[in-house]
């Protein structure tokens, strides 16, 4: 799976460049609300328990300002991204113990024909890894601007 396959998981009403939340539960519930309101998800509870579950068995917060809330559920019907900035950072527990400003969650379900659910967390995590696409990713105020730097 090449880089700018990633772009086709995401969607213009999941992408959020002042995104504000308190805490990480207050994003993680804001941003499956999100994924409702596009008519993603129906079953809001479902979803919002599923990725307060994944957090307590391990923090998300990747390190280096980036957070990937991740889960298979029945409520998914396609893997789908959401990306929200968070400018000011939120406490996430994360592995290096520092804020996390960017937001990735991925939402897939149960089993999927192509079986992508992996592929796509590895390879979006691969993208972040470069500190080059992390500062680039801070600084992007569109969606337009975003799916460029994920196909170039």
């Amino acid at each position: 799976m090449a880089i700018d396959d990633l772009i086709s998981y995401f969607r213009e009403d999941l992408f959020f460049a002042d995104f504000i939340a308190e805490t990480k539960e207050d994003a993680l519930d804001k941003l499956v609300e999100k994924f409702v309101d596009a008519g993603i998800i129906k079953n809001k509870e479902l979803v919002s328990e599923m990725l307060h579950r994944r957090e307590s068995i391990g923090s998300t917060g990747i390190g280096k300002g980036i957070a990937v809330p991740h889960g298979r559920t029945t409520a998914a019907p396609n893997l789908t991204i959401a990306f929200a900035k968070v400018s000011d950072g939120l406490e996430w527990d994360s592995l290096d113990g520092q804020p996390v400003h960017l937001i990735f969650v991925v939402v897939a379900p149960p089993f999927e024909e192509n079986n992508l659910y992996l592929p796509v967390l590895g390879r979006l995590v691969e993208f972040l890894s470069k500190e080059s696409n992390r500062d680039r990713l801070k600084d992007v105020t569109s969606y337009d601007e975003f799916k460029e730097l994920l196909t170039e």
